[in-house]
This record gives C-alpha cells, sequence and structure tokens, in this order.
C-alpha cells in the first residue's frame, strides 16, 4: 500500500514541469500598510524580484493562517483577505487576484510523509502572502498557493516538514516563508521608523550569524538563543515560516539578505534568500 501511494507521488510530481531548482525566500513582512508604502523595504523587495527565475507557482507558508493540522488551499481563484482592523481606508481595498496552483498544492501535500496535509477550498491569500508580493509581482499573474501552519506542533517539526518539500523546487515552485523573525506586538511603536529596542536587535544579530554560520539545530531550539529570545518571539507564529526556508536549504547552498531593518521597534524586516 505505501509503495502504491509513493508510486502516485511520484507521478503527481512528474506530472509538473520540471525546471532548474528554484530559490527559497524568507520575507519579513511586518505591518499590512507595507502593502501600499514606498520605502526602503518595499524598494528592496522590488529590488530582489528582478534577479529571480520566474516561477511556474508560488507556495508561502502564512504566520496568518495558524490551524490545528497543516493545510494548503487547493481552490483555482482564492480570495484576498483583509485579516487586519483599524488600518487605511485603501488597504481594504486592495486586491491580488493571482490565481490558485491547485496541481502544486496537491503535490504539496502528497509529498508530505510527515504528518497529513489536507485541501482547503475556502481560505484564500491573507496578507502575509499579498502584502509583500505585490512589490515583487505586481501583476499577480504567477500561480500561488499557501500552506498553513499547525500550531500544535513544536518548532522542530516545522523545520523537518519543510524537506519534504524540496522536489517543488525543481519544479518552478517558489517556496516563501513570509513572518518576522522579531515580532513582538505588545512593545510596538506607533512609528514605522521608531528605534529599535536593544533586546530586538541583538535577537535579530544572533539569529542573522547562525543563518549564515548554517546553524539550524540552533535556529530551531531558539528559546536557548539568550533572553532576548523572549521578548523577540513572545509567540511563534510569525517564526516558524524562517523555518520552513533554512528547512529547505541544501548543504552548501548559499544564503544572502534581501533586507535588514526594523519597523516599530519591535519588528525586524529581516528578509533572506536560499540559492
Amino acid at each position: 500500500m505505501a509503495r502504491a501511494a509513493e508510486a502516485a507521488t511520484d507521478r503527481l510530481i512528474e506530472m509538473l514541469p520540471a525546471t532548474d531548482r528554484m530559490p527559497v525566500l524568507f520575507l519579513g513582512h511586518g505591518s499590512p500598510t507595507n502593502a501600499i508604502d514606498d520605502n526602503e523595504y518595499t524598494r528592496a523587495l522590488e529590488a530582489a524580484a528582478v534577479d529571480l527565475p520566474r516561477p511556474v507557482a508560488i507556495m508561502v507558508v502564512s504566520a496568518h493562517w495558524l490551524t490545528d493540522s497543516t493545510v494548503v488551499t487547493c481552490g483555482e481563484n482564492p480570495r484576498t483577505i483583509h485579516d487586519f482592523l483599524g488600518f487605511p481606508e485603501e488597504l481594504y481595498h486592495v486586491t491580488y487576484a493571482a490565481p490558485g496552483a491547485p496541481s502544486h498544492a496537491r503535490a504539496a501535500l502528497e509529498l508530505t510523509k510527515l504528518a497529513p496535509v489536507a485541501c482547503e477550498f475556502n481560505w484564500g491569500f491573507d496578507h502575509a502572502s499579498w502584502a509583500p508580493l505585490r512589490h515583487m509581482f505586481p501583476e499577480a499573474d504567477i500561480p500561488m498557493f499557501e500552506m498553513s501552519l499547525d500550531m500544535t506542533k513544536p518548532p522542530g517539526f516545522h523545520y523537518s516538514l519543510a524537506a519534504h518539500l524540496e522536489p517543488l523546487r525543481t519544479h518552478g515552485v517558489l517556496i516563501v516563508g513570509s513572518g518576522n523573525i522579531v515580532h513582538n506586538l505588545g512593545r510596538a511603536h506607533w512609528e514605522t521608523d521608531a528605534e529599535p529596542y536593544q533586546w530586538a536587535v541583538e535577537f535579530d544579530e544572533i539569529v542573522r550569524a547562525k543563518l549564515l554560520a548554517g546553524d539550524h539545530d540552533a535556529l530551531v531550539d531558539y528559546k536557548r538563543l539568550g533572553p532576548s529570545a523572549q521578548l523577540a518571539v513572545p509567540t511563534p507564529d510569525h517564526y516558524l515560516p524562517m523555518l520552513y526556508a533554512v528547512g529547505l536549504q541544501l548543504p552548501d547552498e548559499p544564503l544572502s539578505f534581501i533586507y535588514e531593518g526594523f519597523q516599530n521597534a519591535s519588528v525586524s524586516m529581516r528578509c533572506l534568500r536560499i540559492g
């Protein structure tokens, strides 16, 4: 039975067009207002997109889709979700009408042997997807799907799950983790350019060093990265998408930073590219 399932998965993957291996991204997305702002961060995203091969499809692991299992969007025309309150009216009129990518989504769920993954047809694209990607792919013409975060699982599960998705990279899928390495809204300052807290800078620099050293074990066990970790990651939801990116890093695969900086004093906007 297991061999039959593996053969079915192989057939499903083989049906997708083969490409050179796509890079992997982690994008710090911060406030939804970044979707409509013109700043150093958004301009860095635009510049980074120029150097990317054009994806066949995009998969986003979203910090804003929290579930009690792992789920992927399999719809053909996902809706734009405005998952926030109290922001400028202009934001609620932004749409990102990228088509869905049901065949790639189904390939993703078939690949993940670590745990069952299900299709979801009612969810769409939350702002973890569309806020940064509308700067990188403004035409919204690349098929896209999201993967949720199973909040019942520990960080090591998410890191390990990512490795199962690696075959998607050789079939044109740009895998994007979207969250923030430092994300403490309880300490956030209303001014976007407010001076970052020392503990936020400290943790961001520790993670930067571990990323460059390829010390994935330390990144997974992030609570042991010093006293700043508790303030920088009070809840794991925005940190976990970064573990998907590093979980997909192959041995000796280069890692570079698309953007380094802070917003609102307590949110690291660090973005990285692998490959």
